[in-house]
């Protein structure tokens, strides 16, 4: 392919080199590249400042992640054939790993499609495109997730935050089949539905479901509190797992009615919910002495940026050090994160600092990751994200 070119700052192409797949506006040398030549969705051949070709990549002028790496190949950018190529390649991995599909079928640049998340429910199969570069592949896409898995629906939901960031309109719209309000799933051997419009993401959270399937071991006979809950992912899988009762925290009104629904679907009769912001619920709740056997915390990113380190660290504390406080003197504390900007070892820390504050001893069982349908990419941090603590808290022990 004959692309333009853009060129990189002397020494900006270390981070590449170390297996990063993007540019930063402050890393383009605007006197060799005129950025505003370009526009969103472009691609490029990208050089280094010695005029060395390091590869192609989208382009967006208009963003600070202004470059995307497609490939290292400065010959090749990214094309209908090519697309469909990745997408093959990351299906086979999730063929490999799940026997039901219901998965994490594209994870971005992990799967070297930055901007495109797919996600397989049977048989309809959900779209959510981020970047400039991939809107423009948007039809090929669609064509793709038809020749590989034959679906009776497909939608585009395309709502997500970043698409503003990139200058992109927010919509959903049904690309292909009959329109449905609801999506099925399964995991773990439990079943859900959770609607489209309204709901978070795509949908669905299938990132956690390693460690959902972690805590089942936990829940025989076990009251179990879960904070965040969304549709019930934690709770209810608990719940089918033998926990003698059910306890569910979500501010949102339409989550709460899913978890009721998602309740009846797999025969649960010992679900409650309670339909409130969390910090506020937990707090109600040990002010009425309320104890419970497993407490899981799985909150959104309570740190959505680096400036938020500081404020979202301490909610993280504070949410810990209430969910310890509400546990039997012998219980468990599932504690999660995703937020990219708050480590494993940080994480751990804060539980360690909650714990000694209110004289609990604690002891880390078992550290969960997220799932092997959002594989990581080493030299790209980010895609490194899902974070979970079994933790077991003991009173009157030390």
């Amino acid at each position: 392919m004959n692309l333009p070119p853009l060129y990189l700052r002397k020494g900006a192409e270390r981070r590449l080199r170390s297996g990063h797949l993007w540019v930063y506006s402050n890393e383009v040398d605007t006197r060799r590249t005129t950025l505003t030549d370009f526009q969103p969705g472009d691609q490029a051949e990208l050089r280094a400042a010695n005029d060395k070709p390091l590869g192609t990549l989208f382009v967006n002028p208009h963003a600070l992640i202004c470059g995307r790496l497609i490939s290292r190949d400065p010959g090749h950018g990214m094309t209908p054939k090519r697309l469909t190529q990745r997408m093959d390649t990351a299906l086979a991995l999730r063929d490999r790993l799940f026997d039901r599909p219901f998965y994490r079928w594209v994870f971005g640049d992990s799967d070297g499609l930055s901007g495109l998340v797919i996600d397989r429910f049977d048989d309809t199969v959900v779209i959510q495109i981020s970047t400039a570069g991939m809107e423009q592949l948007k039809d090929a896409v669609v064509r793709a997730v038809q020749r590989l898995v034959q679906p009776r629906a497909i939608i585009l939901k395309n709502d997500g935050k970043m698409r503003r960031i990139e200058g992109l309109e927010t919509y959903v719209e049904q690309a292909h089949g009959p329109e449905t309000d609801r999506l099925r799933v399964e995991e773990n051997g439990v079943r859900f539905e959770v609607p489209i419009t309204g709901g978070q993401k795509t949908g669905w959270f299938y990132d956690h479901r390693m460690n959902r399937q972690r805590l089942q071991a936990y829940a025989p006979g076990k009251r179990v509190l879960d904070v965040f809950s969304y549709a019930g992912g934690w709770g209810l899988q608990a719940g089918c797992a033998g926990a003698s009762q059910v306890t569910c925290v979500d501010a949102s009104a339409s989550a709460i009615d899913s978890v009721h629904h998602n309740a009846g679907l797999n025969g649960l009769d010992n679900v409650e919910t309670i339909e409130g912001d969390a910090f506020e619920a937990l707090k109600a709740l040990a002010d009425e002495k309320e104890k419970f056997d497993i407490v899981v915390l799985d909150p959104p990113a309570l740190i959505p940026r680096r400036r938020d380190q500081k404020a979202g660290e301490q909610a993280y504390a504070r949410l810990n050090q209430l969910g310890l406080r509400l546990l039997e003197r012998d219980g468990l504390l599932v504690s999660a994160s995703c937020s990219m900007h708050l480590s494993q070892e940080r994480l751990t820390d804060i539980i360690r600092a909650s714990g000694r504050k209110i004289d609990r001893f604690v002891q880390l069982l078992e550290q969960g990751h997220q799932a092997p349908d959002h594989p990581v990419v080493p030299g790209i941090p980010e895609t490194d994200y899902i974070k979970a603590c079994f933790v077991r808290s003991l009173t009157g022990f030390f």
